[in-house]
């Protein structure tokens, strides 16, 4: 019995989408845009602080060495194809078709499942600043509803305004992050913080969560590969968009990890546990109106982060369509904006849907910001991992490979395994254990659907062949 296979395509078709619209940094915003860096020193960093204390920059280098390294992998795949099916594509060239289809259902619930988690995230920064301005609170549904109607109405119009949109967000919301970093490291003086630099009171179980959950600050750093030929020049482009995603962002997140736990030192408080982290922060650097400018940055990063998540998730949806994985209406484009619309569409409520019942049943945004960006987190490293593992037989194929070429793909997924590992044990409390469960249920359902496709697809072939026969 042979093996059910997936359709090859071009790997630089463009699917009906639009060639070379996207200017470098604007195939760069889509990449930083999915992270949502703003969001980490506001949000994931008290928590890693946390875990790791005063280990936290250190689980951030540590972090950063690690989705640098399986960047190095993804740039290589990104030189060769240029495709909407971002790593999909590239694990469907090397990969068995089960592993593929594995890597396609994976990569599809990480960039939804963080958008709903951003879409939490905005409607808890909302409430947070509306509760400020006028003492009221709006209900978290419609505030969801509101972020991912507009955020779907956008990437169904134009990839470029998204991306415009995306980029001038994020450089005002981390620019001020910025100021608020520099102000509180020359407050302290030109030296180093001997807690921090001495890892004082830091554990080793402390240091590997607080890894595991600094690893979520970099998902969808790779999110440049999904736009395919619509970014300028995409061999070139894309590889490096990802590249300086990693290194951009890790030494963003490090710098901001390493002032925020000694802000709070110079105040004698814990950023742990102490609310309103960026509050305390921009007033240990002079600047307590910072604190808000910080909260309005984290709203409309969220809101980036959302329409970055659903540009990205529409790409792979488009081509996992065009190769049997999903519906095949979902792989048209709009004939007049040239955009996936039905699959903005369908990916949009997919990632609001969840969140929509979770604040109606009360959660708070931080809950379903650390929730659904747990699971995406699951989706994240497998299909990363199972990237890295294919790199060495693609480099094969493409006559470029050396002895050394699998050391960096090697070490990449050890370094996911590790994570993976991390993420299940200790088995975590609540919520969040239940969450691996969610994951492999979706990806049985994923893979069950795949086998359906293919064999009908047999089927169908074997009997055009019996009539075609004289």
């Amino acid at each position: 019995m042979t093996e059910p296979t997936l359709p090859e395509s071009s790997p630089s078709a463009d699917y009906g989408l639009r060639r070379g619209i996207l200017s470098p940094m604007e195939t760069l915003a889509q990449s930083v845009s999915t992270m949502a860096p703003t969001t980490t020193p506001a949000a994931t960093i008290p928590l890693v602080c946390a875990l790791a204390g005063n280990g936290t920059w250190l689980a951030y280098a540590l972090a950063t060495v690690a989705i640098f390294l399986v960047g190095l992998c993804i740039a290589r795949y990104a030189r060769h194809s240029a495709s909407p099916g971002s790593l999909y594509t590239y694990a469907s060239t090397t990969l068995p078709p089960w592993l593929s289809a594995t890597v396609a259902w994976s990569l599809l619930l990480a960039y939804v499942a963080t958008g709903s988690s951003v879409i939490g995230g905005f409607y808890h920064y909302a409430n947070l600043l509306l509760r400020d301005a006028t003492g009221y609170v709006f209900s978290a549904v419609l505030l969801a509803l509101l972020v991912t109607g507009v955020s779907i109405w956008i990437a169904y119009r134009d990839v470029k305004i998204s991306a415009r949109l995306m980029l001038w967000i994020e450089a005002a919301s981390v620019s001020v992050i910025v100021i608020v970093v520099v102000l509180v490291l020359f407050r302290h003086g030109w030296h180093l913080d001997a807690d921090e630099l001495h890892l004082h009171g830091m554990t080793g179980s402390g240091l590997r969560l607080g890894l595991v959950l600094a690893l979520f600050s970099f998902v969808g750093f790779e999110s440049a590969t999904t736009l395919g030929t619509e970014a300028r020049n995409p061999l070139k482009t894309i590889p490096r968009a990802v590249i300086q995603s990693a290194v951009l962002a890790g030494a963003f997140f490090t710098i901001c990890a390493y002032a925020a736990v000694l802000g709070f030192h110079m105040v004698g408080q814990d950023l742990g546990t102490t609310p309103d982290q960026m509050h305390v922060l921009a007033r240990v650097g002079g600047v307590p109106v910072l604190g808000i400018l910080i909260d309005v940055g984290a709203l409309v990063s969220m809101f980036a982060g959302t329409l970055a998540c659903i540009t990205a998730a529409a790409r792979v949806l488009l081509r996992m369509a065009h190769d049997g994985l999903a519906h095949e209406s979902l792989g048209s484009t709009h004939a007049q904006n040239h955009t996936p619309s039905r699959a903005v569409v369908i990916t949009g409520i997919a990632a609001v849907l969840p969140v929509a019942v979770l604040a109606y049943r009360g959660a708070s945004g931080l809950d379903v910001y650390g929730w659904l960006g747990s699971l995406a987190t699951y989706g994240f490293i497998v299909a990363y991992a199972l990237v890295c593992v294919a790199l060495p037989r693609y480099l094969h194929q493409h006559g470029t490979f050396t002895p050394g070429a699998q050391i960096v793909p090697w070490l990449a997924a050890t370094a996911m395994l590790m994570a993976l590992i991390g993420n299940l044990y200790p088995v975590p409390e609540g919520p969040y254990g239940k969450l691996p469960y969610m994951y492999l249920a979706y990806l049985i359902a994923g893979l069950g659907w795949f086998m359906i496709r293919s064999r009908s697809k047999k089927i169908a072939l074997s009997e055009s062949v019996e009539l075609s026969e004289p």
